[in-house]
C-alpha cells in the first residue's frame, strides 16, 4: 500500500472517528439509543455487536454516521430513547458534539507536536531545511543542513535572499555555491514553475530552531495556536463568501493529493494537516445548510421559536435542496483539483 492510501486512511478515519464519537458520546449520555456507529460508507467490512449497538468499519472511508433511533419522527422505535422525544437542548448537543470534537482535536495535535518535537521558529539563516524528494533541490543534490553562500555571483548572506534568487531566476538553471560540512562546493538547480503559488521554485525550506516548552506551556501554546487558525480560517471564509469566489475551493481529489504530499514531509507536518483539516471541517460542518450539522442545529432552533417542530415534509425537502447544493459544490471543487493537479492551473 503506498504512503498516500497509508497517510489518508489515518488522517480521514482519525477526522472521522472523532467526529462520530462526538454524537455518540453524547447521544448515549443524553439517553437516546444508538443503533449503529459507523466509520466509512458502503458495505461493511468488519463489524460487530455488543450491547443494543452494532459498531461497522465500511468499504469507503470518506465519512462515517451514528444511527440514532428517532430522527425520523414519523419512525420512532425507541419510544422514550428516540431522539425526536428528547429536549431541544439535548438534541442541540448531540448535533453540535461531532463538529466540537473537530475544533477539540487540534488542541490536543498541537500539544503533542509542542510537547514532544518543540516549537519551530523560522531561522533568517541561509541553510536549508526539508528538502522535497523529487524536486529540483535534491536532483541538483543539496541536502538538508546545507549553507548557500551565492547563486551566479550574488552573495546569499539570508534567507530572503536565497528565495528572491529563485524567484528571480524566471525558470533558468543557476549554479548554487554552498558549504557542507565546512567544504564548499557548487552544483547547478534549475528551477521549476509552481503555479499554484506563482512563482519558481526548487522544492526545499528554510532552517528552523527548536525550543522545547513544558508541559503546561504547551498546553497554553496549543490552545492559542488552535483559536489563531479558527480566526484566520473564518476571515478567509469571509472573503471567499464577501466575493463569492471559489477558485481556492479543494474538494476530496485535492484533499488527498495535498495528504500524500505532506506525507512526504514526515509525522509532524502530517499532524499539523490533519489539525486544518479538523478545524476546517468543524467550522464547514457548522454551516447552516441542510443535511449538515449546522443545519439541523438551526432547525431545532426555529422548533424552539415556533413551539412545534417542523414537519417531516418540508424537512423532506430542505434536507434534498441541502444535500443537491453539497453535491452542486463538491463536483466544482473536484474540478478545480484536477485542473490544479494534472493540469497546472
Amino acid at each position: 500500500m503506498s504512503l498516500t492510501a497509508i497517510a489518508v486512511i489515518c488522517v480521514f478515519g482519525v477526522l472521522v472517528l472523532v467526529h462520530e464519537l462526538g454524537h455518540f458520546i453524547t447521544a448515549k449520555l443524553t439517553g437516546m439509543r444508538v443503533d449503529e456507529f459507523a466509520i466509512g460508507f458502503g458495505p461493511k467490512l468488519i463489524s460487530f455487536q455488543k450491547g443494543e449497538t452494532v459498531y461497522s468499519i465500511r468499504c469507503i472511508p470518506l465519512g462515517g454516521f451514528n444511527n440514532i433511533a428517532g430522527m425520523d419522527s414519523e419512525n420512532n422505535p425507541a419510544g422514550e430513547r428516540g431522539y425526536c422525544e428528547k429536549s431541544i437542548p439535548a438534541r442541540m448537543l448531540v448535533i453540535l458534539a461531532g463538529s466540537g470534537m473537530n475544533l477539540i482535536l487540534p488542541v490536543f495535535l498541537f500539544f503533542s507536536i509542542f510537547f514532544f518535537s518543540g516549537v519551530t521558529t523560522p531561522s533568517s539563516e541561509p541553510i536549508l531545511g526539508t528538502v522535497l524528494p523529487g524536486r529540483p533541490a535534491e536532483v541538483a543534490g543539496l541536502k538538508e543542513g546545507d549553507r548557500i553562500l551565492r547563486i551566479e555571483d550574488k552573495s546569499i548572506s539570508g534567507w530572503m535572499d536565497f528565495v528572491d534568487s529563485i524567484k528571480a531566476s524566471d525558470g533558468q538553471s543557476l549554479t548554487v555555491y554552498f558549504e557542507r560540512d565546512g567544504v564548499e562546493q557548487s552544483t547547478v538547480v534549475v528551477p521549476e514553475f509552481d503555479a499554484e503559488n506563482n512563482r519558481a521554485m526548487v522544492g526545499v525550506m528554510g532552517g528552523v530552531t527548536v525550543t522545547h516548552p513544558g508541559f503546561f506551556e504547551s498546553i497554553g501554546l496549543a490552545v492559542e495556536r488552535t483559536a489563531s487558525v479558527i480566526v484566520a480560517m473564518l476571515q478567509e471564509l469571509g472573503r471567499l463568501i464577501a466575493q463569492l469566489s471559489g477558485e481556492n475551493l479543494a474538494g476530496p481529489v485535492g484533499v488527498v493529493h495535498m495528504t500524500g504530499e505532506v506525507a512526504k514531509m514526515g509525522l509532524v507536518p502530517l499532524l499539523n494537516f490533519t489539525a486544518f483539516l479538523s478545524l476546517n471541517l468543524g467550522i464547514i460542518n457548522l454551516f447552516p445548510i441542510p443535511a449538515l450539522d449546522g443545519g439541523h442545529f438551526l432547525t431545532l432552533v426555529v422548533e424552539a421559536l415556533r413551539g412545534k417542530p417542523m414537519s417531516p415534509k418540508f424537512l423532506h425537502y430542505t434536507q434534498t435542496l441541502g444535500i443537491a447544493l453539497l453535491l452542486v459544490l463538491m463536483v466544482y471543487a473536484t474540478k478545480n483539483d484536477i485542473v490544479r493537479i494534472f493540469f497546472g492551473g
